[in-house]
């Protein structure tokens, strides 16, 4: 993973424009081949990104960019979209590499790991007909919770959470692009399952073609939650 801190502007082109004045921000590279911007506020999220398949070229900048003090161009080009990240690079202030090795993924809390649990054992309330491949199928990018087989032959993918929010959707898509690339998996489609789901996430799921699915994690466990049923 490589860390810069620069004083920078940034254009996003593709199927939607976006641009960053100059200011110093934080760059991060990472091994996967994608970009973040971040700032110095803003919470977790980055100010703007560029997801993998994607390749990062550092550029010599023009004449007009060099008169304008710009010392390099760091563009990033998505490998199917063909969207573009355009960095300009006016100083650097703090340029450092660092190998993290594999990380063993998050843990999940004990509520999570016993829907997983009685997910895998219940596969029925995701759909009918469907098979259990493996619970914790191990990707590159990290392990996904469950993978389903449905009769035709096509692969499930499901994301497990407690409480389902956007990055719980975020995740899911990316193991859905990796997976997808799989001849011996696709077609691939996903599942997000969770006690509680935030309308936010169900509505990027949906634009996604994610299925959210609610669990009952009571009545999973065999035990009556008490809450009306309408069937």
């Amino acid at each position: 993973m490589r860390l810069v801190i620069a004083r920078c502007s940034v254009d996003y082109t593709g199927r939607l424009n976006a641009h960053l004045p100059l200011a110093t921000r934080l760059l991060v590279h990472k091994g996967d081949g994608s970009l973040l911007v971040h700032s110095d506020g803003g919470s977790y999220k980055p100010l703007n990104w560029m997801s993998p398949p994607c390749r990062l070229d550092v550029e010599e900048p023009d004449e007009e960019s060099a008169s304008a003090g710009v010392l390099e161009h760091w563009r990033v080009t998505h490998a199917k979209t063909g969207d573009a990240l355009l960095v300009r690079i006016y100083e650097v202030l703090h340029d450092s590499s660092h190998e993290l090795g594999i990380d063993p993924g998050l843990q999940k809390d004990g509520v999570e790991a016993d829907l997983q649990r009685l997910l895998a054992e219940q596969v029925d309330v995701i759909g009918e007909n469907l098979t259990l491949v493996r619970r914790e199928f191990p990707t590159a990018i990290g392990p996904v919770d469950l993978l389903l087989r449905d009769p035709a032959g096509g692969t499930v993918a499901v994301e497990v959470k407690r409480r389902g929010d956007i990055d719980g959707v975020e995740q899911l898509t990316r193991y859905l692009e990796l997976l997808g690339r799989d001849p011996h998996l696709a077609p691939v489609t996903g599942v997000f399952a969770a006690q509680e789901i935030k309308p936010q996430a169900k509505v990027l799921a949906t634009d996604r073609g994610i299925r959210c699915v609610t669990l009952d994690y009571e009545g999973m466990k065999g035990i009556e939650s008490g809450a009306p049923r309408l069937f």
